[in-house]
């Protein structure tokens, strides 16, 4: 499970982000916490959440055209630095009780701005930090665990600490994890990346991308199958507040059973991903495990048993970490060296970036059709767009958007 730590590089990455990465998520719930105290406003707390997480949908393809021309590792000292100084001043206006509603999303804003880059950045340089290039799958799936654990240990962590000693400490913990990241980015040792000669040219890099994944057919079916489960799907996990409170007639400590169970089931699929011996049939997990993802969401809407419905949050977490690491996997280790950068960073967008807009959607259908029935139509499109996948793999075509390539040509002829 853990042979990609035999590589020097990719040891001290993973030892850095095992701290950071739990800050990161005491700070994200004690941001949370913190604006629907002040505020009391759930479109306010739906709003910070939107924020840290919209621009990797606009962003992602900039992130991936800048990144795979610049050095990779000096790109993530920069931006581990960047976010490191936003952590501190979220900590000091916090510190100096500074509660204004308008800095405390900018940051948020801004956090999210530096997430596209570093998210990006950071899938990216994978290739660059494990020694034995059949390690990757295994050093992805590593880093996936890492990402769940810390989704339970963070909030968990930040629970005890908003309780006893406030949101400042939360903050001033986060900003003092990004020191052993730093520190292990410093001292790892990777061969300088070739700087490109050519200008950055936003618009030639994406038609190129885009260009790439339309003649990688089997990534465009995996990439447009992720922009479906995270626009329509994924954003679930959104109404199960409700679930908790007024389905099961539950509290706080209600939902966080809820959040956990789909923790520990991410976790599981990570596990069992870092297991593989082989990055091979990463076609048919996807199926698997949104075919999974699809049925417990079903089962999920139309239980009344609390058991029945956190065995269902448990499997939905397999199946959603399934899908989305397989698919992960998949781009890492099929991807053209000069395209990999821009591939992940069209894997960001479809993932991270549809995820705040499909839960715009879903927390507005809900309002009309009832939690439960949306819940449900989620599950069923999950496994319909599972059926559309395996249709196209087996007639080996996939639905060109003819008139997005029109426009990008049309635009790139004006420039």
């Amino acid at each position: 499970m853990f042979k990609a730590l035999k590589s020097r590089n990719f040891k001290l990455f993973f030892y850095g982000q095992s701290v950071s990465v739990i800050g990161t998520w005491m700070q994200k719930t004690a941001v949370s916490w913190m604006v629907y105290s002040i505020t009391g406003s759930v479109f306010l707390l739906g709003l910070a959440t939107f924020l840290s997480m919209i621009p990797s949908l606009f962003l992602a393809p900039l992130a991936g055209s800048i990144i795979g021309r610049y050095d990779r590792h000096k790109t993530m000292i920069l931006l581990q630095s960047m976010a490191m100084v936003q952590a501190g001043t979220l900590a000091l206006l916090i510190y100096f009780k500074v509660y204004n509603i308008t800095f405390i999303l900018a940051l948020t804003l801004i956090q999210g701005i530096i997430n596209a880059f570093d998210m990006t950045c950071r899938q990216t340089m994978m290739i660059d930090i494990v020694d034995n290039k059949e390690d990757l799958p295994n050093a992805v799936a590593l880093n996936s665990t890492l990402n769940n654990f810390a989704r339970i240990a963070g909030p968990a962590l930040a629970g005890i600490i908003l309780h006893e000693y406030g949101e400042d400490v939360c903050f001033m913990g986060n900003f003092v994890s990004y020191i052993p990241v730093l520190i292990s980015l410093l001292m790892m040792k990777i061969t300088p990346h070739i700087k490109a000669e050519n200008k950055l040219k936003m618009l030639d890099d994406l038609i190129e991308g885009l260009d790439y994944v339309k003649k990688e057919t089997e990534m465009s079916k995996m990439l447009l199958m992720l922009t479906c489960s995270s626009l329509f799907v994924i954003s679930f996990n959104t109404l199960m507040p409700v679930f908790a409170k007024d389905i099961f007639s539950g509290n706080a400590e209600t939902f966080s059973w809820f959040e956990s169970a789909a923790g520990i089931g991410s976790v599981l699929s990570a596990i069992y991903l870092a297991n593989l011996k082989s990055a091979e049939n990463m076609n048919k997990l996807v199926i698997g495990a949104s075919l999974l993802l699809g049925f417990s969401v079903i089962i999920l809407a139309v239980s009344s048993s609390m058991t029945i419905a956190l065995i269902c949050m448990t499997l939905s977490g397999i199946g959603m970490m399934g899908q989305t690491s397989s698919i992960n996997i998949y781009i890492q280790t099929h991807s053209s060296v000069n395209m990999r950068s821009r591939s992940i960073s069209y894997y960001m967008m479809a993932y991270q970036g549809m995820i705040p807009v499909g839960s715009l959607i879903i927390g507005y259908v809900s309002h009309f059709l009832g939690v439960r029935t949306t819940v449900a139509i989620q599950g069923v499109i999950c496994i319909l767009s599972v059926i559309v996948y395996v249709y196209y793999k087996k007639h080996k075509s996939l639905y060109r958007l003819e008139n997005f390539y029109a426009l990008l040509r049309f635009l790139h002829v004006k420039s």
